[in-house]
Order: structure tokens, then sequence, then C-alpha cells
């Protein structure tokens, strides 16, 4: 479910395409627009690796401009002495609500850059198509919870939680069901409540998440 549990190959692939993103944003500080060159070359790989993992410098440099503003879980809970899990998994929904809904142009570009290539199956599993953001900030808001919870359990409430941070929910809030932010915000703040609720009532086991 994180990225400690990635194969080591997985593992190099995501970190080469993190490495571009991050280089993107420095160079973008400077005040201009990098080309994809430059931002192989910052980010210490060849140029035709950085067009593997995006189709244009315009996709890259979207992403990179969201990339800066996604919450970080760390950050997010220093200093937060809350161990209540439906309190911290409601923080860390509202602070990615945030920066999605802020950014929704460049996420919007960043989506279809994405669903070509899915479609036109350039990467065929080869390299990400996207970069995994959301579930390092729900691990960080469950951290306290985890040995209340079955590996299964923690597993399903992770996946779970999931399709309802980030950008897919704001498409289906705006496009399919043609509701307004707050309304959103409102029913994503019960959801990921009731989910939280309905994980920590299932019947454990005898190997909690984390134990061993």
């Amino acid at each position: 479910m994180s990225d400690g549990i990635r194969l080591p190959r997985a593992n190099q692939r995501y970190r080469t395409r993190k490495d571009l993103i991050a280089a993107a944003a420095r160079l973008m500080k400077g005040g201009r627009k990098p080309s994809l060159e430059e931002v192989a070359e910052a980010a210490l790989v060849s140029r035709a690796t950085a067009y593997r993992y995006f189709p244009s410098i315009d996709a890259l440099l979207a992403e990179a401009s969201v990339d800066v503003t996604v919450p970080d879980g760390e950050a997010l809970f220093a200093g937060d002495p809350s161990v209540d899990p439906e309190e911290r998994v409601a923080k860390a929904e509202a602070a990615m609500h945030r920066s999605v809904f802020d950014n929704e142009a460049a996420i919007r570009l960043m989506l279809s850059a994405a669903l070509v290539r899915a479609a036109a199956g350039v990467s065929n599993g080869s390299v990400p198509t996207r970069q995994n953001r959301r579930t390092p900030l729900i691990e960080a808001a469950l951290a306290p919870a985890r040995g209340r919870l079955t590996e299964e359990g923690y597993a399903r409430l992770c996946a779970a939680l999931a399709m309802i941070f980030g950008s897919e929910s704001m498409v289906v809030f705006r496009d399919v069901l043609q509701l307004d932010e707050a309304t959103a915000r409102t029913v994503k703040s019960w959801a990921v409540r009731a989910l939280v609720r309905a994980a920590l009532a299932e019947p454990g086991d005898d190997r909690p998440a984390g134990a061993g």
C-alpha cells in the first residue's frame, strides 16, 4: 500500500519520476519556463528517460506546480497531539481538498496527460503515470491508530480513503455531480469519517497492523 512495499525496480522508477518533478520545481523558481532537456539535466537523467515519464514539458511543469502545494503529512501533524484517527483523517483530507481545488486547472492538465498516456499504452506499466501523493498523507493521519487495525483492515482503509483524497473526487463533484465546492467538502468529510469508524468497528485478529 505504501512506497515501502514496492519492488526495488518500481521504487527506482518512482524516485526517477519524483526527481524530475523536483528538478522542474527548482528551475521554475527562477522565473522562467525550462525545457525538458534542462529538467532532465538537473535531475541527472537522460533526455530520453525524461520523455518516457512525461510526454511534454507542459505536462511536467503542470505536475511540478501541483506537487509543491500537496500537504506533507509530517509537517501537517507536527505538534498535533491528537490521536483520534477520525479527526486526523478529516484534517488530512481537508488539507488535500484545499490543494486540489486551489490548483484545479493544473491538475486537470496533469490528469489529461496521464489518461492520454494510459489510453495509448505508452508506459505498459514500465514507468508510473501518476505520483502517489495521497498514501503518505493517509498513513501519517492513521499512524496513532495503526495498531488498532489488522494488516488487511489497514490496507483496505488506506485504499478506500485514497478514492476520496485527491483529484478524482474533484472531477466527480465538479463534472459528474455538478456540485459546488462547499458541498463537496461536506460530503467528503462525512465519507472519510464514516470509513474510519467502519474500519475501527471491524472485528480484529491476532495480527494488528505494524506488529511483527
